[in-house]
């Protein structure tokens, strides 16, 4: 996401900017849909035809559309994994919802763009960043899970 603010950024401006100017500007103004109320920020880098710092001014709208093939993906990616799930998980997702982790978790509005294309109820883990560790140190410290975690997925790869 980071490296297509980058090419967005510079096939549009003519300005060559960072990656971590490219991650606070994902984090400030990255949406997955339309935000209520529009955002926008300065952003400064080296101009690539005249070759001096340069500013300009970006908004949320074009950063959701530097972003959309990477969501489109992930979205994608979710409707394939949701098509391939055995019907007795399908029925408790169905139910419960998806919870969204990691990074990709704080793009604003990533939980409402997965539900209006799924139809399914989503939601964003309370800390998103670290809720992976967290539930792979749980799973890790309880032996019985991890020994019919393990024995499932050998039964699986068999199959």
């Amino acid at each position: 996401m980071d490296e297509a603010i980058i090419q967005y950024i510079k096939r549009k401006y003519n300005l060559l900017i960072g990656e971590r100017t490219a991650e606070s500007i994902k984090i400030e103004l990255g949406s997955a849909y339309p935000l209520d109320e529009h955002l926008s920020r300065e952003v400064r880098g080296r101009h690539l035809i005249e070759g001096i710092p340069k500013t300009i001014t970006v908004t949320d709208e074009e950063i959701r559309d530097a972003l959309a093939d990477s969501v489109a993906a992930i979205v994608d990616s979710v409707r394939m994994a949701l098509e391939k799930t055995p019907p007795e998980l399908s029925a408790d997702i169905y139910e419960r919802g998806m919870v969204l982790t990691g990074g990709g978790a704080l793009i604003k509005n990533f939980d409402k763009r997965l539900t209006i294309e799924t139809g399914l109820p989503v939601s964003v883990a309370d800390e998103p960043l670290h809720s992976v560790v967290l539930g792979a140190g749980q799973m890790l410290s309880d032996f019985e899970l991890l020994k019919r975690v393990r024995s499932e997925n050998k039964l699986t790869a068999a199959a």
